[in-house]
């Protein structure tokens, strides 16, 4: 047999690890465990904000929770095609990866635009813009864990690119449990604080992705 020969049979007869075709169930697994233990870390750390139940009769309220849920969605799927070996991302998944976050932003501009210029910066920094990124990046560690553990078993072949999406869906987790316990109800705040935690969780996957994602 001839050298090409054998490299095309080689490449012919490989297959991922056993286990890596149940994307469904493993992903349902590793995003429930993820989005539990973020909760949990976010109840025992922060606790829930004292007025939850008056402020979930608040429109503004679930405007916020939409934007990271919206998130994790996108994230999620993006996340599930990089995780198979030779899957197509597509252009529509990138586009509703953005969609959100473009519809965020739009928003907070048009809070912004209601408002005096000198009152622009107290919307856009509230109270907590010094601990709000960094918090969701905390949260986020055990989610990318559970994410990890799902993609891991699906034998992603681009590693950072499948670690930052990991993250990024991490990220999105954990801006949801957080969401229970934030004070700040501002869209310009959240559109940028919530989306920086988020994507600094999407960071840490991708540099974490080629070690802890290789099978």
């Amino acid at each position: 047999m001839k050298t090409d020969d054998f490299i095309d049979f080689l490449a012919r007869e490989s297959s991922p690890p056993p286990g890596s075709q149940a994307g469904g169930p493993r992903f349902a697994v590793g995003v429930i465990a993820g989005l539990l233990a973020s909760s949990a870390l976010m109840a025992g750390l922060l606790g829930l904000r004292p007025d939850l139940a008056q402020v979930i009769h608040q429109p503004m309220f679930w405007v916020r929770l939409a934007f990271p849920v919206a998130v994790a969605l996108a994230a999620l799927h993006l996340t599930t095609r990089l995780a198979r070996p030779g899957a197509r991302v597509g252009g529509g998944a990138w586009v509703s990866l953005a969609l959100p976050i473009a519809i965020a932003w739009a928003l907070a501009g048009v809070v912004l635009a209601e408002v005096a210029p000198d009152a622009r910066g107290a919307l856009m920094l509230g109270h907590t813009w010094k601990v709000c990124s960094t918090l969701i990046a905390v949260l986020s560690l055990p989610s990318i864990v559970a994410v990890f553990w799902a993609v891991r078993g699906m034998a992603p072949v681009r590693l950072r690119l499948a670690g930052a999406a990991a993250g990024l869906l991490a990220g999105a987790m954990a801006a949801i449990a957080y969401c229970l316990h934030c004070p700040e109800m501002a869209p310009p705040f959240w559109s940028l604080w919530y989306l920086l935690g988020m994507l600094i969780a999407g960071g840490l996957g991708a540099l974490a992705g080629p070690r802890f994602l290789r099978w």
